[in-house]
């Protein structure tokens, strides 16, 4: 299945009917009066959050959508029926933008989650409601308003506790099937993974967190190099970040370059995202030997000077794995404790949450736009960014 996490749509919430214009005419009853009815509202289009759901795959190739119009007022005082409603199902953690202004409308964050995204229009006026003492046979109704009508982008953001940063072939990959039951494809060449995985790390019962992988970055991924970029809006909703770091790269390079290289990416990104708590992971710790590995790694984390924890891990063997997956949840938990006792923490999340998901928007709109741009250059057309790709996001639980 393809994962795709943006969709551009056309929406219509129906028009309203119109009213009605009769008069009475019964057997015995002369000059009856009105009795037109008035028209029924128009349906309108309702954004619906469903867990069952982790791709926008569908809105790509079906990008029209339109609510039922309100049926016209008859006579008898009968008011037309409503039209239905049109429920649109997304996965969790959609986000919903104006396309033509750019302007956020809303986002849909936990299962069940609804929000009304075009109105429908309301319904006429039938002549009875014009009758008075001094009108008694009105000739005026009023049509049905038309509905809403919107251009909307849809940007989904995956929900993960923890997201893995690195450079391609750090080993995420390997960590996050290490520990969870998340089967991501592993391989000895960069850049196997394509799309963001997911996986639930169990450690006991209502013990859990979600863990997530994106493509590897690479220098210049904020400017649109390589995969990452276009994922790492997934990470904007994470509240741990882990920064993957190989110790014994293939091409003898200084892990410390490495670090300060990805930083800077996620500082040109998302000043906030760069500001957000990163635990240092040092990976592949069993290729180096024994007798030169404590070494190895007390000159790192002296060079390194972390503000946050940092692990020692082999993906691998599992080495300092478990360790990690049980301080990353008491961490979790710290922080869900703190938000809960105190409501400006909670507030401050929230607003840090807003400030990474609007840096990442505007960045990756910079991007769209700079790429539509080359697109029309190349006789291309400038209708689509050119991205439909063949990506699969997976889901995986103990």
């Amino acid at each position: 299945m393809k994962f795709v996490d943006e969709a551009l749509i056309i929406v219509e919430a129906g028009n309203g009917g119109a009213g009605c214009l009769s008069f009475r005419r019964e057997k015995y009853i002369p000059r009856g009066g009105p009795d037109g009815g008035d028209g029924g509202d128009g349906g309108s289009v309702i954004l619906l959050a469903d867990e069952n759901l982790n791709t926008l795959i569908d809105y790509r190739y079906q990008p029209r959508y339109r609510a039922e119009n309100g049926s016209p007022g008859a006579g008898r005082n009968k008011t037309g029926s409503g039209g239905n409603d049109l429920v649109l199902k997304v996965p969790v953690g959609t986000t919903v933008y104006d396309d033509e202004t750019n302007n956020l409308i809303g986002e849909v964050v936990c299962n069940g989650d609804a929000m009304v995204i075009a109105d429908g229009g309301r319904g006429g006026l039938g002549n009875t409601r014009f009758k008075s003492s001094t009108n008694r046979a009105p000739r005026r109704t009023t049509p049905g308003s038309l509905g809403e009508s919107f251009k909307l982008r849809l940007e989904l953001r995956l929900l993960a506790d923890v997201g893995l940063v690195g450079f391609p072939n750090a080993g995420k990959s390997t960590l996050i099937s290490q520990l969870s039951a998340a089967k991501s494809k592993i391989a000895d060449y960069p850049f196997t993974t394509l799309a963001p995985q997911l996986g639930v790390v169990s450690l006991a019962p209502h013990r859990n967190f979600v863990v997530t992988d994106i493509p590897g970055l690479i220098p210049g991924a904020a400017k649109g190099a390589g995969l990452g970029t276009r994922f790492l809006k997934h990470l904007t909703r994470t509240r741990i970040l882990l920064h993957l770091v190989d110790v014994a790269p293939i091409d003898d390079g200084d892990p410390v370059d490495i670090v300060e290289t990805i930083a800077d990416e996620l500082e040109q990104f998302s000043p906030a995202l760069a500001a957000r708590e990163r635990w240092l992971v040092l990976n592949k710790v069993d290729l180096v030997d024994s007798d030169k590995r404590e070494a190895l790694i007390e000159s790192l984390k002296v060079k390194f000077n972390w503000p946050f924890p940092v692990h020692v891990i082999s993906g691998v063997t599992g080495e300092g794995c478990e360790l990690l997956a049980y301080n990353l949840m008491t961490r979790l938990e710290a922080l869900a404790s703190e938000r809960r006792q105190d409501p400006d923490a909670e507030s401050a999340e929230r607003m840090w949450l807003d400030q990474m998901a609007a840096e990442a928007h505007e960045r990756i709109a910079e991007l769209r736009e700079k790429r539509r741009v080359q697109h029309k250059d190349n006789h291309r057309g400038d209708g689509d960014d050119g991205d439909d790709h063949t990506m699969e996001v997976i889901v995986a639980r103990d």
